[in-house]
């Protein structure tokens, strides 16, 4: 297998990557997400100036299926300009209005400078990658915490690998410990 890019080619025997990287015909549509980034000048109100967020509204709150995630970041993260924040909120899209399904989570953000939306589809791998060489990740979820991602990477770690990796390393050890 390889990479092609214009008349270069690059060739490894394990390719990794998410599935923009491959032929459509080696993931498969399992949902969407519905993103929008939000460029803000102050703080999420009610988290006492926080430079990061975290907010998760249940579903039940909002008589959803799924979760709406807030996630608020900001220049103290060396991620904007002095005094901006970034504001990701996203959830898994269940209608056929997807950003009316964010709106409770858009709304706890008060005065939005520029926003970007975006509705994508939510990709899984046809195989597990060991027939091919060709391991490939599943697209990021709506969820801002990243824990489905952290278990996609050691699935594939498991899977390049043959075993599982081992999490339980000290801090004191050394690498003839290892």
């Amino acid at each position: 297998w390889g990479i092609k890019t214009g008349n270069e080619v690059a060739k490894a025997g394990i390719i990794v990557g998410d599935p923009s990287y491959f032929d459509a015909s080696k993931s498969r549509v399992m949902g969407q997400v519905v993103r929008s980034i939000c460029i803000l000048n102050h703080a999420i109100a009610g988290t006492d100036n926080a430079e990061s967020v975290q907010i998760i509204i249940p579903a039940k709150q909002v008589k959803r299926k799924n979760d709406i995630y807030v996630c608020m970041v900001s220049y103290a993260h060396c991620v904007a300009s002095a005094g901006k924040y970034i504001a990701i909120v996203s959830t898994t899209v269940e209608t056929a209005n997807p950003m009316q399904e964010i709106v409770p989570g858009i709304s706890l953000l008060g005065e939005i400078m520029e926003r970007f939306d975006a509705v994508t589809d939510l990709l899984e791998p046809v195989t597990d990658g060991r027939a091919d060489n060709c391991f490939i990740s599943q697209s990021y979820d709506a969820a801002s915490h990243f824990e489905t991602c952290a278990e996609d990477v050691l699935s594939m770690y498991s899977r390049i690998t043959g075993t599982e990796l081992d999490m339980n390393i000290s801090a004191e050890m050394t690498e003839d410990d290892m």
